[in-house]
């Protein structure tokens, strides 16, 4: 199954931040059922992420959950139900120049890396409750944006 967004076109691969997999995790997040919702319409979609966002998720699910619920978390991700996707030097380098040339932004560095590996792995849809990722722009002439589920 291919999921189709509103506007019409379809997807096949998806990033996934910190953002939902927490609200995953936390069923007293206010995002858990809309992310469970979509997380259940993601059926045969390539899922990706990356290292980062896995540190991330797991001092956050840690932090607030619980280790047993971190560990469940990452036992989850090691069994495949993502491609975790490593941030590399030059990932970091383009990082750092997102964020110069966004400086009205608060991104982070989480935030500034998992752009720069989304344009590397040709990913243009993000499953994230992170209103970061419908402020970046990309592309040739700074324009392009990426699909946010849920919208």
């Amino acid at each position: 199954m291919i999921v189709t967004l509103q506007r019409g076109y379809r997807v096949n691969k998806v990033f996934v931040d910190t953002s939902a997999f927490y609200a995953l995790a936390d069923e007293s997040d206010r995002n858990h059922r809309r992310a469970k919702d979509v997380y259940g319409g993601l059926n045969n979609v390539s899922l990706v992420t990356s290292d980062y966002v896995l540190l991330e998720c797991w001092f956050l699910i840690g932090s607030h959950l619980g280790r047993e619920k971190a560990i469940r978390f990452w036992d989850a991700l090691r069994m495949g139900i993502v491609d975790t996707v490593s941030v590399t030097a030059r990932d970091l380098d383009y990082a750092r120049e997102i964020i110069d040339r966004f400086s009205d932004q608060d991104f982070s560095l989480v935030d500034a890396s998992s752009f720069a590996v989304m344009e590397r792995e040709g990913v243009k849809t993000a499953f994230t409750f992170d209103s970061h990722f419908r402020i970046y722009r990309f592309g040739k002439d700074k324009r392009r944006h990426f699909d946010v589920i849920p919208q």
